[in-house]
């Protein structure tokens, strides 16, 4: 009997995939990864997939990209995707890839026969056509060794299923966007799920505004960086983010507090707080601060959360 690894998103698709693969291989042959991407759309999405991979009492790997090298290395493809965009700044084609690598060092390491998605055939227009999926399993050098189980009767064997590993006839045969089959076999596993959505915050022209300066004008993108494209109106290049209302006020303070980076600027007033990246900015971020606010704002407070006095 093989062994499966499941890329576990949280969504919909990949919890089926994950079920379906317990159901043939057994409980104690299956385990799950999650990747932390820096531009989920949910952010408790985490939790999520622990609390279901919990539930379902299989192993679930972390895989966090949004620090150090992995980092890095998925900044350079959002900047430079060898297989182009989607919509937005979104390479959907090569994160698919990127994922996929990391997942096939894992599944070495765990001794696991079969790399597992909850991909379905024309789902989605950019990274799920059929040709799209052949493309990914080349480039990641995994032709022939990924299992959809939703699809699967619709793509040639994979090496598990020609080894006798996998029950073909077990496997589903969906296509195309609608969810109906998907719905019919969560409410037959008894499982619930999220509402589908696109996941990926590069999607969105408003986002890529915030994101695309940056990416220009600095080198090297971090966790810090990252954590501030959720909040805010952006200014001079992503060095100056005023909140928006009381609640982003406070997610920045938050911010700078967990990162122990930037200083935060805030109005004797009702009005809009900043968080700047370094002090040369203090002045403009003062007149900003000045011009969103409904008040007359005389001072300000400066709390500093910088670890250093040397530049960011």
């Amino acid at each position: 009997m093989g062994k499966a690894l499941v890329l576990l998103s949280g969504g919909l698709d990949s919890r089926l995939a994950l079920i379906i693969m317990k159901e043939l291989l057994g409980k104690s042959n299956v385990e799950a990864v999650y990747f932390i991407l820096p531009f989920e759309e949910y952010s408790n999405r985490k939790e999520d997939v622990i609390g279901f991979s919990k539930e379902q009492k299989v192993k679930l790997h972390i895989i966090n990209c949004v620090e150090g090298t992995l980092l890095k290395e998925y900044m350079d493809i959002i900047r430079n995707p060898q297989f182009g965009r989607g919509a937005g700044l979104n390479p959907c084609i090569d994160c698919h890839i990127f994922m996929l690598q990391k997942a096939k060092k894992l599944a070495r390491k765990i001794k696991a026969d079969i790399i597992v998605t909850g991909e379905v055939v024309g789902e989605r227009p950019m990274s799920q056509r059929e040709d799209i999926l052949y493309l990914i399993e080349k480039q990641a050098k995994l032709q022939g060794k990924i299992l959809r189980p939703l699809s699967a009767k619709l793509l040639p064997p994979t090496e598990a299923e020609n080894k006798g590993l996998i029950d073909r006839n077990k496997l589903e045969s969906i296509r195309g966007r609608q969810r109906k089959r998907q719905m019919e076999l969560a409410e037959k596993f008894r499982i619930s799920y999220p509402n589908p959505a696109g996941g990926c915050s590069l999607c969105y022209p408003d986002f890529c505004k915030k994101v695309t300066p940056v990416l220009k004008s600095r080198k090297n993108i971090t966790a810090f960086d990252i954590a501030l494209f959720t909040m805010g109106r952006h200014f001079e290049n992503g060095n100056i983010i005023l909140g928006k209302n009381e609640k982003e006020n406070e997610a920045l303070e938050y911010t700078a507090k967990k990162h122990r980076k930037g200083i935060i600027i805030t109005p004797d007033q009702p009005g809009p707080s900043a968080l700047i990246k370094s002090k040369k900015y203090e002045r403009e971020a003062k007149e900003l601060i000045r011009r969103h606010s409904k008040h007359t704002i005389t001072g300000f407070q400066l709390i500093s959360h910088r670890l250093s006095k040397g530049p960011y």
